[in-house]
């Protein structure tokens, strides 16, 4: 599973911190590796220089094999709680996208 990490112009001095945030999303998805060919993250700060609440944003893009990529988006204080909180909501979004594939007592 390859992980790519694309950051946004208006942050800076977060390159030391992609290797924490591949790190901590290959760990929360490692069950699913060998069904995904691709991860990438994107992290933004929504409003620039402005401020705010919740104004960080992370959209992860799972590429399964042989299935159509699925994609989510959080927003969060800092980026670190948005990358663990769309990490979360990714790993649901797989549990469902694989669980609908399995055949469950012969239905």
């Amino acid at each position: 599973m390859l992980i790519q990490t694309n950051v946004a112009n208006n942050l800076e001095g977060h390159s030391g911190l992609t290797v924490e945030w591949e790190a901590s999303v290959r760990s929360r998805l490692a069950r699913y590796e060998d069904r995904l060919t691709r991860i990438e993250i994107h992290v933004e700060d929504v409003n620039a220089n402005k401020g705010g609440p919740d104004d960080k944003r992370c959209t992860l893009e799972a590429r399964p094999n042989g299935l159509d990529p699925v994609s989510v988006t959080d927003d969060a204080a800092t980026i670190d709680q948005a990358v663990a909180g769309a990490a979360g909501k990714l790993l649901v979004t797989l549990e469902r996208t694989f669980g609908k594939l399995t055949n469950r007592k012969g239905h």
